[in-house]
């Protein structure tokens, strides 16, 4: 199949380590291919970053979303996710949706170990959009900036793993989400140091998208998530109108 990985901020380095963690997560027969838009913010830390981000995706599914099986939303915000289903028959997959319901499979209860404090309260909104926060014991920033993930030094991982240890004696939890894309390749690590299931969301994205294609599933038409009205767009969203 031909996966298009998509990740919504700009970052170069950043793209490049969620495609290798994506194709180190896929099968065999998949083809991975990985965009993130021509203008957006570098990291997405923020509710004006995501809704930036947001039209980046946009955009980008509608030059890069044709001759793909399945599409995945690498930020842990799942920007433009409700977007780039009306847009696509695909199936279109967030890494945060995706993270919440392999933890959910796999534990009682998980916790979230994120980047910036101030974005917990985007994944506890989405929690409650997806049905899972009740499965969900706890949200924890770090206050690492997402950019200092491009190199995954030894601090940032040391960082992370010293939160997740305290939420899971804190949340009394059984497993830990990852919630930023740029922390898939520090899964295999954090997941042998703390002895329980780490969650990365693009790894169980990917898988998620290989089994709906698999099954031969495709993103419903019928209501919210049917095709864009035709109108003109104008200025510089012009190119975006259906």
């Amino acid at each position: 199949m031909n996966l298009l990985i998509l990740n919504p901020n700009t970052s170069e380095a950043m793209t490049a380590s969620i495609a290798q963690a994506a194709r180190a997560a896929a099968s065999a027969g998949t083809t991975v291919t990985a965009v993130q838009p021509a203008f957006g913010p570098r990291s997405i830390e923020g509710h004006y970053d995501e809704t930036i981000a947001a039209a980046g995706v946009a955009e980008t599914v509608r030059l890069h979303g044709a001759g793909m099986d399945a599409v995945v939303i690498a930020c842990f915000g799942d920007p433009g996710l409700d977007a780039a289903r009306e847009a696509l028959e695909v199936p279109v997959l967030g890494v945060a949706e995706a993270a919440f319901h392999a933890a959910s499979f796999v534990a009682t209860g998980f916790s979230v170990v994120t980047t910036m404090t101030r974005t917990c309260v985007t994944a506890e909104h989405l929690l409650q959009r997806y049905g899972l926060a009740s499965r969900c014991r706890g949200v924890h920033g770090t206050d690492i900036p997402v950019l200092a993930l491009e190199d995954g030094g030894a601090a940032c991982v040391d960082a992370i793993e010293a939160a997740a240890r305290e939420a899971l004696a804190r949340d009394r939890s059984g497993a830990i989400v990852l919630g930023c894309a740029g922390m898939a390749g520090l899964c295999a690590t954090l997941s042998a140091r703390l002895g329980v299931p780490v969650i990365d969301g693009v790894a169980a994205a990917v898988r998620f998208a290989e089994a709906l294609s698999g099954l031969g599933l495709r993103t419903s038409k019928q209501g919210d998530y049917a095709r864009p009205l035709p109108k003109q767009y104008v200025g510089w969203a012009a190119p975006l109108g259906w």
